[in-house]
């Protein structure tokens, strides 16, 4: 079980050798950004003039109250009109660079620090596909220096915010005093059909619109580690540890539908229970690396899968509702975010100001593959 620790019952750094390597990357800043408007799960019920009681009922048990979305916009009678893929793409496209940007900028802001310095960018999307890559259009859209290193990673899915931040971390190791950004953009209502089935009503329930994006920063070996704006340090980026569930592969997918000429995204109900069978072994994994147990994670930061995700989680690495407050206030609020939604609880737990140095906390997404992916960060 999650345990509060006292200052006292804190553990030690485990010895694993450090001294002569270099110092690990620090979350300097991070910052979000939404898109559209809000909407309450009763209000899109009505919009789309869904009225299969059933339907209606995977909406209203969702723990959403209200999500943000960009519709489409609505014909003489009132209803949404059609959008075809390619529209899709360009909502997809704009979305994307206006909350991208803003977050981005926002968490330079926080950690007191401008784009001049930015070395090493890293795109994440799953809700559309560019080329360019989000990473060069940003560039030019923001004035990035031209020579910054990029990279785009397109189509991982809701896990692919750590897989990414593990390639950031990375570089940023690998480039002491130099600035990296890690980027997740999901314009989740450019990624969407409509149609009466049970399949189209679980997906259409869940997410929304959203970006996210943490700056890291490696000290040099000689300087004192960077702090965020206010003189409040973020924490070391120590350790990854990743599981794919072979047997899951195909539990999590987009697949093309000839019918609506557009993408539909598949996700198995069975999803929460194969997640949460699975949850216990890379966990422990990533803790065992570096010496530790689970009651000495002071902070749980699991991605906003939906519910049923979030409770089978929860259930089966012994976890507490408080463990996970974050989390579940994040997909109340803004329902699933995709690839970003744990760095939009990592800024909720940074303004709750409870993190105290030597604290531990784990990082956790789930996404398509079936994979679990996970972070040990210290502060």
């Amino acid at each position: 079980m999650s345990a509060t620790v006292t200052p006292d019952d804190r553990p030690a750094a485990p010895p694993t050798g450090r001294r002569h390597r270099r110092p690990d990357p620090v979350i300097a800043g991070v910052g979000t950004a939404v898109a559209g408007n809000p909407y309450s799960q009763g209000e899109l019920l009505d919009l789309f003039a869904i009225s299969d009681p059933k339907v209606r009922s995977v909406f209203s048990h969702s723990a959403i109250e209200r999500r943000f979305l960009s519709v489409p916009p609505s014909d003489a009678d009132g209803s949404p009109v059609p959008e075809l893929q390619g529209e899709l793409l360009a909502k997809h496209r704009r979305l994307a660079l206006d909350m991208g940007g803003r977050a981005l900028q926002e968490s330079l802001k926080n950690a007191g620090l401008d784009l001049s310095g930015l070395g090493y960018l890293c795109c994440v999307t799953t809700t559309g596909f560019l080329t360019p890559g989000l990473s060069a259009l940003l560039i030019r859209e923001l004035g990035i220096d031209p020579a910054c290193h990029r990279v785009d990673v397109v189509g991982m899915g809701c896990n692919a915010g750590l897989n990414a931040l593990n390639a950031t971390a990375a570089w940023s190791a690998a480039h002491p005093g130099r600035l990296a950004v890690m980027l997740c953009a999901e314009a989740c209502s450019a990624a969407y059909v409509i149609d009466d089935s049970m399949r189209t009503a679980v997906v259409n329930s869940l997410f929304g619109d959203g970006a996210a994006a943490v700056a890291l920063l490696t000290p040099d070996d000689e300087a004192a580690p960077p702090t965020a704006a206010g003189g409040a340090g973020g924490p070391r980026v120590l350790s990854f540890a990743s599981h794919l569930i072979t047997d899951a592969v195909d539990a999590m997918r987009f697949d093309w539908d000839d019918r609506q000429g557009r993408f539909s995204f598949y996700l198995d109900p069975e999803i929460p229970y194969v997640v949460g069978a699975h949850a216990e072994r890379v966990v422990d994994r990533l803790l065992s690396d570096a010496g530790l147990r689970r009651g000495d994670v002071a902070h749980w930061l699991v991605h906003s899968g939906g519910k049923k995700v979030i409770d089978a989680v929860r259930v089966n690495l012994g976890l507490t509702r408080h463990d996970v407050r974050h989390t579940t206030g994040v997909l109340r609020d803004y329902g699933n975010l995709s690839s970003g939604s744990f760095l939009f609880s990592y800024e909720r737990l940074l303004h709750e100001g409870v993190a105290a140095p030597g604290d531990y906390g784990v990082l956790m997404t789930m996404g398509p593959g079936s994979t679990i992916e996970t972070a040990l960060v210290q502060w």
